[in-house]
């Protein structure tokens, strides 16, 4: 298998399977894959209706959290239960497109080694203004602080292997800062220009206010996590 792509979901019961039918057309005959959804203790019947899409798509599998704890541990969760060796990570609102998993993973393939994540970039957002506004302050705050060289870390669109990702230390939000984090295990990120959809259907969970603080103190973490790394230089004599 080449690819395990994990779709972390909550409260999408609208939308999912319409995201989970593109899915086909865009990446069947081209390589080997599975799809890996995690519910994150959604309230509404997005369990059942995954249920119904793994009937009809034999490379779904479908994994649920018994109550609600955070896209990066619904990422976590699918990630540890990935069969394959590279990953690719994309939002269950269906604004990122399918189309641009194929495009990750070919710059991947024509990527040195020592690239070791390759990250979404929505260089044109179709969300409203304030969202659009607050992310650029955000991407700038954390660019200048953490100096990771990506300018769009909250794309969900992002593709790497599976054993980077579980080296990484692990924290809710993580999946925010995996840009830093990765720069933190000597790797390089991989900027690649992708497509953003509006949202079709049901609501953004993720407002401004309740990322503001959240997002200061994470960042302000991830910021002594790399300040505090080992980088000893080791010869053998």
């Amino acid at each position: 298998m080449d690819l395990s792509i994990i779709i972390p979901v909550y409260n999408e019961a609208d939308g999912i399977a319409s995201l989970l039918g593109e899915m086909p057309a865009h990446l069947d005959a081209k390589l080997d894959y599975e799809i890996v959804v995690v519910d994150d203790g959604s309230s509404d019947d997005t369990p059942g209706v995954l249920l119904g899409c793994r009937e009809r798509q034999p490379r779904l599998r479908v994994l649920r959290h018994l109550s609600r704890s955070g896209q990066s541990a619904a990422i976590a969760s699918g990630v540890s239960a990935a069969r394959a060796p590279w990953i690719a990570t994309l939002d269950g609102d269906g604004q990122n497109d399918p189309v641009d998993i194929m495009k990750l993973y070919r710059a991947m393939q024509h990527s040195p080694d020592r690239v070791m994540l390759l990250a979404g970039y929505r260089r044109v957002r179709r969300d409203t203004w304030l969202r659009r506004i607050s992310s650029r302050v955000a991407n700038t705050v954390r660019a200048a602080l953490l100096s990771d060289n990506t300018p769009d870390t909250g794309c969900g669109l992002k593709l790497f292997p599976r054993t980077l990702f579980l080296a990484l230390p692990q924290f809710d939000h993580m999946h925010r800062f995996l840009p830093a984090l990765v720069h933190r295990q000597g790797g390089e990120v991989l900027s690649i220009e992708v497509s953003h959809r509006e949202r079709r259907s049901g609501y953004s969970k993720y407002g401004v206010m309740n990322r503001l603080w959240v997002g200061i103190v994470d960042l302000l973490g991830v910021w002594w996590l790399i300040r505090r790394r080992m980088q000893p230089t080791v010869t053998e004599i």
